[in-house]
């Protein structure tokens, strides 16, 4: 049996709709992308529901799919986060994935990101790490991405059972939800209750904290709130690489890819310079991309701005991102090992003007030398839709790059 290696780039919430700012073309079709462009024209295309056509998915899942995790191994975000950011997670932790947000003294959501803040949360993060609630948990909170954070309730009698305080788009600039059990267990109930206690009492000192008051002071947001959602328990997920039987990477700087790709048992790298905004070092990137696939058989490249970008109703942003993005994929098309595929997909769609992930599928485009090409020439939502692959699911996207590279296993004799 002969094996090949693949690299997969990876364009976070890319897919789009056409856009009135943009004479009704996507970002992705108004953007000047001559190498991705050379990839679907050399290659194969089609279009890609991570999960189902019309069912949105959030990062965490997409990434899970796109990593040749199953869907029902689903952990919770939390404790893709905590993965993310090397955090001690034990069992029978509740863990959930938090924003630091803005609020005003009735608790209405002025910003769930609190003007996407990155400096200085590692200093509110320690003022409300180790706070005791009830008679024996303890609640431990550490920063992650920008505003992103993690929190993670340790005790007895608690429960994932629980909902989401964060209102989520479109709902900003209502009141934040008090947390309520999803069930009618003791635990659940008393999870809910602490969790609720934590909200409180960590927002009196948020408000109070000289970061905040120095924030307020420079006419920056203050991030005086913790959002929380997506709770969940440690739980161990089969490796991919190990099933499948080769050697796996993810370069990312987004803790929620470098958590997924974790806990689906790739290696990460990943480096300071990956802001996961327009600023990230996408050279960078590149360069560790094919130093990487010198010693693994597939390799993901992830980049985060394009979604940043749809979730704020940045079109011409957004453009910037995917050109960005299309450099990055010349670079590293330009010293793309021999026997060695490349592909490009999407984890979601994120359109500017929904600013929130949405259930179109994402164009994806398969290049190497014994691809059967088709008959696309750009990289695009409406051009990729006419490729030879049509409609796949983005487990059967995977399966196909395995496939490709000689580690599928053969159903039958």
């Amino acid at each position: 049996m002969y094996y090949k290696k693949a690299i997969i780039a990876i364009a976070d919430g890319l897919g789009d709709r056409p856009n009135p700012l943009l004479n009704g073309l996507t970002p992705l079709q108004k953007a000047f992308t001559p190498n991705l462009d050379k990839l679907a024209a050399q290659g194969i295309c089609g279009m890609v529901d991570l999960l189902a056509p019309g069912i949105p998915v959030g990062t965490d899942m997409g990434h899970l799919i796109l990593f040749g995790g199953n869907p029902s191994d689903y952990p919770g975000r939390g404790p893709i986060e905590a993965y993310g950011i090397d955090m001690d997670v034990q069992e029978g932790d509740v863990i959930l994935r938090c924003n630091l947000a803005t609020v005003d003294q009735q608790g209405v959501v002025i910003d769930r990101r609190a003007g996407r803040i990155s400096e200085s949360t590692e200093e509110l993060a320690r003022s409300i790490s180790g706070m005791k609630l009830g008679n024996d948990v303890t609640a431990y909170f550490r920063p992650a991405t920008e505003h992103r954070a993690v929190l993670i309730l340790r005790g007895s009698d608690l429960s994932d059972k629980i909902t989401d305080s964060d209102p989520k788009e479109p709902h900003q600039n209502k009141r934040y939800l008090e947390v309520t059990p999803t069930d009618n267990t003791p635990s659940a109930q008393n999870t809910a209750r602490l969790l609720n206690e934590f909200l409180v009492k960590s927002h009196a000192i948020l408000d109070a904290h000289p970061t905040n008051l120095r924030r307020t002071a420079q006419g920056k947001l203050a991030a005086n709130f913790v959002l929380t959602r997506g709770a969940g328990n440690f739980k161990k997920i089969a490796s991919t690489p190990q099933r499948q039987g080769f050697r796996g990477c993810c370069i990312a700087g987004e803790t929620t890819v470098l958590g997924v790709a974790k806990l689906t048992g790739f290696d990460i790298k990943t480096d300071v310079r990956f802001t996961a905004n327009l600023n990230t070092d996408f050279a960078l990137k590149a360069e560790m991309a094919l130093k990487a696939i010198e010693q693994n058989d597939l390799v993901f490249v992830h980049i985060k701005a394009t979604d940043l970008a749809g979730h704020d109703n940045l079109p011409f942003e957004k453009i910037e991102a995917i050109e960005c993005y299309d450099r990055m994929v010349g670079a590293i098309l330009d010293q793309l090992p021999e026997y060695t595929y490349f592909a490009l997909v999407a984890d979601h769609s994120t359109p500017c003007e929904v600013q929130e992930h949405t259930g179109e599928p994402v164009p994806v485009a398969i290049y190497g030398k014994d691809i059967r090409r088709d008959h696309v020439l750009t990289y695009d939502e409406i051009a990729c839709a006419e490729g030879s692959l049509k409609r796949l699911t983005g487990t059967c996207f995977i399966n196909t790059i395995f496939d490709y590279m000689g580690y599928s296993h053969k159903q039958g004799s």
